[in-house]
């Protein structure tokens, strides 16, 4: 009878360790090489997991940065200080990158767009879209049915009358919006951007003046009035290149429609520091505005009736001798 109990009870602790013993050989003989900065990358990453850098999740990102298969400005949560430790960790430089922002380039609110039906099926874009475009006029413009909002892992994003508006202290620039949204209004910008054309609609002007009170009717008033060709006119629609875009505002104050916006309220005026303008004149050449007066070798002055803040002078200053206010 004590046999019967002993054997089994050997036997099988005689599997066990030689399964053990099998099992360690085998973790050994077919480890696989983990990078040990793979968990210090991990660490510093935020834990989002929002997908805004490409990749599964912080995981596979960490990964992939230790692996050198991602930059480490590759997290849009973090940001540039974020970069910098992940910099430091894997022995590179940061590059300086500005931190973009997602933004709904659409004005057709519950009060500037008209409606062709009353939507009462399921509160998704898609699904509104899919009958006749949704039931705004404008087949272009947002649904404002919160799909974006749904998406946004940060709650950042919000309808407010029948349009999504962003919280741009609060976005991170993971595009999750971006991805979700069936008109294809939402944009990542450069949150140094004060001015978005708030139009997608590439029907003619007449044709757009019939659907919504702000779209734009490619006039091309903007166009004519940029100094820096930032301003791309295609498909009866403006669109500005940021490239070149200097957040002058001048596109805005001529849209007859105001459909361009600009932020009037953080527009800048040029000043000169007296103590180190030397005269160069190289600022009033440069002025696109006549804005700036001054005899060479003498000292300058900006007109502020003038200046639009294009930020140009400052730039090409030599002596730093320009301020921004």
């Amino acid at each position: 009878m004590l046999n019967s109990v002993i054997w089994p009870v050997v036997t099988l602790g005689g599997l066990a360790i030689l399964f053990g013993i099998v099992l360690a050989f085998a973790s050994k003989k077919f480890a696989v090489a983990v990078n040990p900065k793979t968990a210090e990358v991990r660490e510093v990453l935020p834990g989002a997991n929002c997908g805004g850098c490409g990749f599964a999740g912080c995981d596979a990102l960490a990964d992939a940065i230790s692996s050198g298969k991602a930059a480490v400005t590759a997290c849009p949560v973090g940001g540039s200080e974020l970069a910098e430790k992940l910099a430091q960790i894997m022995g590179v430089t940061a590059d300086a990158t500005e931190k973009k922002v997602a933004r709904v380039l659409c004005g057709g609110d519950c009060n500037n767009a008209k409606e062709k039906y009353e939507y009462q099926g399921i509160e998704d874009c898609k699904a509104a879209e899919a009958l006749a475009g949704g039931s705004k006029s404008c087949k272009y413009g947002c649904t404002g049915l919160g799909s974006c909002v749904k998406a946004c892992p940060f709650d950042a994003i919000h309808v407010v009358n029948g349009v999504a508006v962003v919280d741009e202290e609060k976005c991170t620039a993971c595009a999750k919006c971006v991805a979700v949204c069936p008109k294809n209004i939402i944009e990542l910008v450069p949150v140094s951007n004060e001015v978005r054309v708030l139009c997608k609609n590439q029907e003619k002007g007449k044709d757009v003046m019939q659907s919504c009170k702000v779209g734009c009717i490619a006039c091309q008033k903007c166009v004519k009035v940029c100094k820096f060709d930032a301003i791309v006119f295609e498909n009866n629609l403006a669109r500005i290149d940021y490239s070149k875009c200097t957040n002058c505002m001048m596109c805005a104050e001529a849209c007859p429609t105001k459909t361009i916006y600009a932020n009037f309220n953080n527009r800048k005026k040029a000043k000169v520091i007296d103590d180190k303008c030397i005269g160069c004149t190289i600022c009033a050449k440069n002025c696109n505005f006549e804005a700036i007066e001054g005899e060479l070798k003498g000292k300058h002055v900006v007109l502020e009736d003038k200046c639009v803040g294009c930020g140009v002078c400052y730039e090409k200053c030599p002596k730093d001798a320009i301020e921004m206010k």
